[in-house]
């Protein structure tokens, strides 16, 4: 299983982003995503997951209203839209794939090699 994630770059406050989750290997509809974050210093976090099959979303409290998980069966793809972007918003983001899609790093067998997000003016 290959995870890859793109879409990262430069972006400033108040921005957007748009981050794509492509898998190989293994059929996103079949199994969880979720999409994490990392910034220097600080422990990863979850930010979003949509499930297998019916694609239930969840969010963390801190990104309900500006992030959007969103996945693209026919593109075996995972995306996270990324709106009204802040400072702390930096981090390396990863998606990750597991057989629920849940908040929990743990329930997830695969990883990306992370994009870099930064928010600077």
């Amino acid at each position: 299983v290959q995870l890859v994630e793109s879409g990262g770059g430069l972006v400033r406050p108040g921005g957007s982003l748009r981050l794509s989750c492509t898998a190989s290997g293994r059929t996103l509809t079949t199994y969880g995503t979720g999409w994490f974050r990392q910034a220097p210093g600080k422990e990863r976090e979850f930010l979003a997951s949509i499930t297998r099959t019916i694609g239930q979303t969840y969010y963390a409290d801190f990104v309900k209203d500006r992030f959007t998980i969103s996945r693209d069966n026919a593109k075996n793809t995972v995306y996270l839209q990324m709106n009204s972007l802040k400072p702390e918003d930096t981090a390396v983001y990863y998606c990750a794939s597991g057989s629920v899609g849940s908040r929990w790093e743990r329930s997830y067998d695969s990883w990306g090699q992370g994009t870099q997000v930064t928010v600077s003016s």
